[in-house]
C-alpha cells in the first residue's frame, strides 16, 4: 500500500468476524454488525502540541486495536476496505492478540 496518512491519522483495516455463531447458526450479511477491531495499517508522524513539538502517536503499525462503532471514514485503497480515523478516535490496544502470539511463536 502506498499511502501515508497525515498528522494523528490512523489507517485501519478491519478484523472481520465469524459468521457462524458458537451452536453453528449463520449469521446473514445483513443482521451481522461492523466490526469494532482492526488491524493499524499505517500510522502519521503524530499531532502538534501547543508548544509546536510533534507528539508522536501510542499506536503503530500491526497493533490490533478496539475503536467505536461509527468510527473513522470508510475508503477502499488498492482495492481494500480500510478506514482512516483520528487517534482519538481508537479507545484502546489489544495486547497479545492472535496474530501477535503466532509471530512470537
Amino acid at each position: 500500500m502506498k499511502f501515508r496518512p497525515l498528522h494523528d491519522r490512523v489507517v485501519v483495516k478491519r478484523i472481520e468476524e465469524e459468521a457462524r455463531t458458537a451452536g453453528g447458526i449463520i449469521i446473514p450479511d445483513t443482521a451481522k454488525e461492523k466490526p469494532m477491531q482492526g488491524d493499524v495499517i499505517a500510522v502519521g508522524p503524530g499531532a502538534r502540541g501547543d508548544d509546536g513539538k510533534l507528539v508522536p502517536l501510542d499506536v503503530k503499525a500491526g497493533d490490533r486495536v478496539l475503536f467505536g462503532k461509527w468510527s473513522g471514514t470508510e475508503v477502499k485503497i488498492d482495492g481494500e476496505d480500510l478506514l482512516i480515523m483520528k487517534e482519538s478516535d481508537i479507545m484502546g490496544v489489544i495486547e497479545g492478540s492472535a496474530k501477535k502470539s503466532a509471530k512470537a511463536a
